[in-house]
């Protein structure tokens, strides 16, 4: 079957929605970090911290905004390893930011 034939199904589809939910579970723990972080007041460390949390916010939000346009096509290509790479980066190091601020 050639590539003009293929019938992608709704793959694509799920693949969109799963990256929207995952944005969308990100942009919340961003607003909690920075919830905690600013609780008590805003400090030096808590102002690093929301600044920390939105930089690798926006780093997520921007790989997921790429791959769901690159879904838009017939045949998208898979997941670079770079993407992938940041993306993982991003969530992880929201992960980190929201220990520190538990210590």
């Amino acid at each position: 079957m050639t590539g003009e034939g293929r019938d992608p199904g709704l793959q694509p589809e799920r693949t969109r929605l799963a990256w929207r939910r995952t944005t969308l579970s990100c942009t919340v723990v961003a607003v909690l970090a920075v919830k905690q972080a600013l609780h008590g007041g805003p400090g030096p460390a808590g102002i690093v911290a929301v600044a920390l949390s939105a930089l690798a916010w926006l780093g997520f939000l921007r790989v997921a905004h790429r791959r769901v346009l690159g879904m838009e096509v017939a045949r998208p290509r898979p997941l670079s390893a770079r993407a992938a790479l940041t993306a993982v980066a991003c969530v992880l190091a929201l992960a980190a930011f929201a220990v520190a601020m538990l210590f």
